[in-house]
């Protein structure tokens, strides 16, 4: 299942979806939540780039330790999931 057919399934909003899987920085979603996908892009584009400031940007959208460990290991799972499946071929 895709990250969009989860959402489309929990939140049960097509609109959201469509506007999130097309350009989230400007879909309508709370600043908890852009600050939330902004991490997990840079994790994704370039773990190394993280730093201090990011988790601390973070924390100033309410996240603590904890929410941000999960925040890490969610998208990097999803990452590692993702190249394994892509090197196998699966779903081609």
């Amino acid at each position: 299942m895709s990250h969009a057919e989860f959402l489309r399934r929990v939140s049960l909003d097509e609109a959201l979806v469509k506007s999130i899987t097309h350009d989230y920085e400007r879909a309508s979603i709370s600043a908890e939540d852009r600050a939330m996908l902004d991490y997990a892009g840079k994790l994704t584009t370039d773990a190394t780039a993280i730093g201090p400031a990011d988790h601390e940007r973070l924390r100033a959208h309410g996240f603590d330790d904890r929410a941000i460990l999960q925040i890490t290991l969610i998208a990097s799972w999803f990452n590692y999931i993702n190249r394994v499946a892509d090197a196998l071929g699966v779903g081609r």
